[in-house]
């Protein structure tokens, strides 16, 4: 039988529902709906989700909890639990949980790094190594992501020399995959490829992830340019959740259930069960009580069928 990782046709699904996910609600979850919803993740055969992210809670309420979560799921060995980790700090709080991996982040732009991290790019850049080496000792994997990475809503187009010459300081630190954040849903088809055109010629040895937004409706089919340039790893929220809490005009990621749904229809393997991603986003909507933005959730799977009578007859 062959694994994930020796199918040529599999893709990894990553869940930030949980964190991309819950960062900009005003609605603040218990710890406890946070461990059910992740335990249900991995029960739906996600092995990657990034549950949560040690910034400061003064900054995002909304995941202050972040060590009772990784503390109370139900781990399992084939899964990989990340959170994002800004800073020294952050690291030290990260070493204390079972989280598997620290994400360094980085803004693509000036101005998206001083709104989102209150520094700017170079002084980023000259804290990563302390953070890594921290993360390392205490065993975590160390994983690299570029916000803003296909444009800023602040400065417009992001030159793909900045992108390039970001991931390469990852690589040097040591960060074999890196995620190529799509903030505020600014990525096309036409900058997807050139990016990861670049970034592979420039970084053969890389490994990418797509962390795709559907601000403006084209996040699948970035997803689809993204699996004609090699990329096999897509991040993905559920119901559509998400928005930065430090860019103007951010909205929602690509839906998990919608992703899972397009991957399984174009004979692509996750080892995702659709149902299970789909009463996720059901629950996900009745905890935060307001309408998510999926439309699987909706219409459920293609072949799901309903009794004649389910509609009336036209008359007349």
């Amino acid at each position: 039988m062959s694994t994930p990782e020796s199918d040529p046709r599999f893709v990894e699904v990553v869940e930030v529902g949980t964190r991309d996910g819950l960062q900009i609600e005003r609605t603040i979850l218990s710890a406890r709906d946070k461990i059910d919803l992740v335990d249900s993740m991995l029960d739906s055969g996600i092995r990657h989700v990034e549950v949560t992210s040690f910034v400061s809670p003064k900054a995002v309420p909304q995941l202050a909890d972040a060590e009772e979560v990784l503390r109370g799921i139900r781990k399992r060995p084939d899964t990989n639990l990340m959170a994002l980790v800004p800073n020294l700090r952050g690291a030290e709080r990260a070493l204390t949980t079972p989280v598997d991996g620290g994400v360094l982040l980085i803004s693509a732009s000036e101005t998206h790094n001083r709104k989102n991290l209150n520094r700017g790019v170079g002084d980023s850049l000259e804290a990563f190594p302390a953070v890594a080496a921290r993360l390392r000792e205490g065993g975590k994997e160390v994983l690299g992501a570029i916000a803003v990475a296909f444009g800023c809503p602040f400065e417009g187009d992001v030159p793909v020399e900045q992108v390039v010459r970001i991931a390469r300081a990852y690589a040097e630190l040591g960060v074999g995959h890196v995620t190529l954040g799509d903030t505020t849903g600014m990525a096309t088809p036409n900058n997807i490829r050139a990016t990861l055109r670049a970034l592979k010629a420039a970084l053969p040895g890389m490994g990418f992830t797509l962390h795709l937004h559907n601000t403006r409706g084209v996040g699948l089919a970035n997803v689809l340019v993204g699996l004609e340039e090699g990329v096999r790893r897509f991040d993905s929220a559920a119901g559509g959740l998400g928005g930065c809490p430090f860019a103007a005009g951010a909205t929602g990621n690509i839906c998990t259930e919608d992703l899972v749904y397009l991957l399984a229809e174009s004979g692509w393997e996750t080892g995702v069960d659709l149902e299970k991603t789909i009463a996720i986003a059901h629950r996900m909507e009745a905890l935060l009580g307001k309408p998510l933005a999926g439309q699987v959730m909706r219409a459920g799977p293609r072949l799901r069928l309903h009794p004649v009578d389910a509609v009336p007859t036209a008359a007349g």
